[in-house]
């Protein structure tokens, strides 16, 4: 994951620079007391003189497709690798199923680790393994299983990504959309309860984008958890996100249902939506 910075984020803020971020992450009331299964509560984040998150505030829902999405250079990927505790906050919390990660011992943070499954921007294989070595280098890593019970799970997974009888190509000799879905069988192969997705339609046209959602969306049916895909692409936010959260500046500008947002009268999110010129949003 690159760092998801920008030039603007050393300027010093101005009082009116959050006039139109609303940022909340009230549980609705008709949902339970564990609705959100990440909460990112008043998190900051510097490197140097660059302010990347400003008070973050986000809920991710659990058992939900959710989708971050914002410009470049606001902070989504900074904000991934708080989640997974590979970077800690100056200031504020993140938590995960009720812990605080910066709060975890070594030990106790491994293991809130394997909790997440993640898909790379180029699904990040190994160009020397095969596509099924790929797979089953998880559970050859960290499961006592035998080879026959990894065999098993492995041409399931890549059964259900449509990869099947091809499990001794190497990478290269596969194309963009495939290794993509041969990351997304990797992630999944622990059964992780989150599986995060860093710009998965990266790269990809919109036919590709639009068969890899329905690969999520399959997928999340049948097995659930709690995915998050962070991302810039409307197109992929309105087919798959259930829940979204709008991420400019370094702050949640709007979060909620899919038809809420795709609502929204707020200037910001009305603008990015439409991809309009006009409004709030600059190349500054």
């Amino acid at each position: 994951m690159q760092e998801d910075l920008s030039a603007h984020d050393a300027a010093p803020l101005e009082a009116d620079d959050f006039r139109l971020h609303r940022g909340a992450i009230d549980v609705p009331e008709e949902r339970p007391g564990d609705f959100w299964s990440i909460r990112c509560e008043d998190v900051h984040k510097s490197f140097g003189p660059n302010q990347v998150l400003r008070g973050l505030n986000l809920g991710i829902p659990e058992g939900s497709i959710s989708v971050v999405l914002g410009p470049s250079g606001t902070g989504k990927s900074v904000l991934i690798k708080h989640l997974i505790g590979l970077l800690f906050p100056d200031s504020g919390d993140v938590i995960v199923h009720g812990k605080n990660v910066q709060d975890l011992k070594m030990s106790e943070l491994l293991a809130l680790r394997r909790k997440f499954g993640i898909l790379f921007q180029d699904g990040a294989l190994f160009g020397s393994m095969d596509l099924y070595d790929n797979v089953a280098f998880p559970l050859r890593q960290h499961t006592d299983l035998t080879e026959d019970e990894i065999s098993e799970i492995v041409l399931q997974r890549l059964g259900e990504m449509g990869l099947a009888g091809i499990e001794h190509r190497l990478p290269n000799q596969l194309s963009g959309g495939m290794r993509k879905r041969a990351g997304f069988a990797r992630a999944l192969v622990l059964e992780p309860e989150i599986v995060m997705f860093d710009e998965p339609d990266s790269g990809l046209d919109p036919v590709r984008t639009s068969l890899l959602c329905d690969v999520i969306q399959s997928v999340h049916a049948q097995h659930g958890g709690t995915y998050l895909l962070i991302t810039h692409d409307i197109a992929t936010a309105r087919r798959i996100g259930e829940y979204i959260a709008l991420l400019w500046r370094g702050r949640i500008v709007e979060a909620g249902e899919r038809d809420q947002i795709f609502g929204s009268e707020n200037p910001f999110v009305r603008q990015f939506l439409a991809g309009a010129s006009a409004g709030p949003l600059t190349m500054d």
